[in-house]
């Protein structure tokens, strides 16, 4: 067992995994910049992410496609949940609420850009399966018109568009209600009622879908992964107001693009090369289908979790943050509807990514 689990960890190591140590270590110096403690807790992320990941996917091989795919959709964004966890017991509500909008923007313009672009250099047209994409896209919708229409009323009606006004907390929590019974239901979907039309067009071989890892192997590395991505969230955090001063960057920022990119690094670097094998339908689901569950799982989720915290999160975004979540569903759902790509249109969301990003960078601290 114990040599099984050496080479479980020793296999393909990460490099960034060196950060691990040096993070723990800068944490708990007192005489540190802050910034560093930040860049190394950020770093040691990005491979526990991906260990965390690769776990889940041994054990849902394991359990089969019903459980397998539940267990894929409940933990597939683990290291984004318990980010925001800790960022919302040290009361940085607007970054979790930056950070929720940077993972759906990041997914569907950065990743799914990349993606498409990556393919598309090598492959004239790429096709995937469109009734898929196009599940994902509505629950987008949906989720965008969910996150927006709390603010909208908020901004129109209310004086107090804070969590201290108790309308605006319940709404929030009827809306995440909503969302969570919706993302079940898409699960029960694509899991149980419709799992022949949603399979997937370009599939892998077959020794792609036999696991690697024991089942206890499998499961003590998702344990041990989940209590490393725990220390490390509390240093991120921690560490994240030292960090912004010392960059001079605000903190809508730092949710939208630096943490957003870093709980879904290892996602992206799988759907890229995904996209290259010429297996759009991998990268499509990775990019969207993440995108989705952050929508109507994780934030829903967070928004129930602070309820027992003294800040409370509620669904009230700023106009520039529901504008851009509009706007890349739009453009998703354009590029997902036909069920082909071509390396242009992810060249037309990269840019679209760039714009939102820099627009964001020159906000006001």
């Amino acid at each position: 067992m114990i040599n099984k689990l050496t080479k479980t960890f020793l296999k393909g190591v990460n490099p960034l995994f060196a950060f691990v140590p040096i993070s723990l270590a800068l944490g708990h110096s007192h005489t540190v910049n802050s910034l560093w403690v930040f860049v190394t807790a950020a770093l040691a992320i990005v491979p526990i992410a991906g260990l965390m990941s690769k776990a889940t996917e041994e054990l849902s091989t394991h359990l089969g496609p019903t459980w397998g795919g539940l267990m894929n959709a409940t933990f597939g964004n683990a290291a984004e949940l318990i980010i925001g966890i800790f960022a919302l017991r040290a009361g940085l509500v607007a970054l979790v609420q930056a950070s929720i909008i940077g993972s759906i923007l990041g997914n569907l313009l950065l990743v799914l850009g990349a993606s498409i672009f990556a393919g598309g250099i090598k492959y004239k047209f790429q096709t995937f399966n469109r009734d898929q994409a196009e599940m994902h896209a509505i629950n987008l919708i949906l989720a965008s018109l969910s996150l927006a229409i709390p603010a909208i009323f908020a901004l129109s009606f209310h004086r107090v568009t804070g969590a201290k006004n108790p309308d605006i907390v319940h709404l929030s929590l009827f809306v995440s209600g909503i969302l969570l019974v919706v993302y079940l239901a898409s699960l029960w979907f694509s899991l149980r009622t419709h799992e022949s039309v949603l399979g997937f067009e370009c599939g892998g071989d077959i020794e792609d879908l036999e696991p690697q890892w024991s089942k206890l192997t499998a499961f003590f590395v998702l344990a041990a992964a989940t209590v490393l991505v725990s220390f490390e969230s509390e240093l991120l955090v921690s560490s994240v107001t030292g960090a912004i001063q010392s960059m001079g960057v605000n903190q809508v920022f730092i949710g939208i693009v630096v943490i957003a990119i870093i709980g879904n690094a290892a996602e992206h670097t799988t759907a890229v090369s995904m996209a290259i094998k010429n297996r759009m339908d991998v990268s499509i689901n990775i990019a969207i289908g993440s995108s989705t569950q952050i929508a109507m799982f994780v934030a829903p989720l967070l928004v129930l979790v602070s309820m027992f915290m003294p800040h409370k999160l509620t669904f009230i975004f700023t106009v520039p943050e529901m504008t851009a979540i509009a706007f890349s569903v739009i453009i998703t759902a354009f590029i997902a509807g036909d069920g082909r790509c071509h390396w242009l249109e992810g060249a037309q969301l990269l840019a679209a990514y760039a714009v939102i990003a820099v627009s964001f960078f020159f906000l006001p601290q």
